[in-house]
């Protein structure tokens, strides 16, 4: 797929406020400071299309972005938990848990992991929960550039070995780094697949 526009539509924390339109949307989340922002603009080959910032965090609202005016990439804020209680379960931010079960046009997800850490239980815990409210995802390993291949293998195997204890089959995953521009093709391909799919059984 070759991106030909990209624009900012929208940035805001209520659902209800999102585009009415019925295009496909691709949701991509992660923890602050995983690289989010720099992976979209290397994903639409715009500099300054999502801002980055030094300070994690900095995501705190629901932005859409249109893109080959075709569909939606949906940058959402960093997932975190909140203990209610010893017995309840650890829940989202509120509007992003209601993103997610309200919003029709998502196709699917993209959980942004650091290739650099061992599995985090934060996101484990969070692509579990996708899994149980049947939201699909993939996984993108992001700053690949800064280790080696082998390091990258062991972390990817890491994660599948702890995913394949509770799950049937590993989700999709990508390794990425934005600095260089890896899985860049591979990420667009896939969503240009999944469009592609839709507008057959659309016709």
């Amino acid at each position: 797929m070759k991106i030909k526009s990209a624009e900012f539509v929208m940035s805001n924390s209520d659902v209800a406020k999102c585009p009415k339109s019925r295009l496909p949307e691709y949701a991509f989340i992660g923890r602050s400071n995983v690289g989010k922002s720099s992976l979209i603009n290397m994903l639409t080959s715009r500099k300054s299309l999502a801002k980055t910032s030094g300070r994690p965090g900095k995501t705190q609202l629901i932005n859409h972005f249109l893109i080959n005016n075709n569909w939606h990439l949906v940058d959402l804020p960093g997932y975190g938990y909140a203990r209610v209680s010893k017995s309840s379960k650890k829940v989202f931010q509120k509007f992003i848990t209601q993103y997610f079960g309200s919003r029709e046009q998502l196709v699917t997800a993209f959980v942004l992991v650091d290739i650099r850490h061992t599995p985090q239980p934060i996101d484990l815990e969070f692509m579990q929960w996708l899994g149980e409210n049947g939201i699909p995802f993939s996984i993108i390993f992001t700053k690949a550039d800064k280790l080696r291949p082998q390091a990258i293998e062991k972390h990817v195997d890491d994660y599948k070995n702890i995913l394949l204890e509770t799950w049937v089959e590993v989700p999709n995953y990508f390794i990425t780094s934005s600095s260089k521009d890896i899985g860049k093709d591979d990420v667009l391909g896939y969503i240009d697949g999944l469009n592609e799919n839709m507008n057959l059984e659309a016709n």
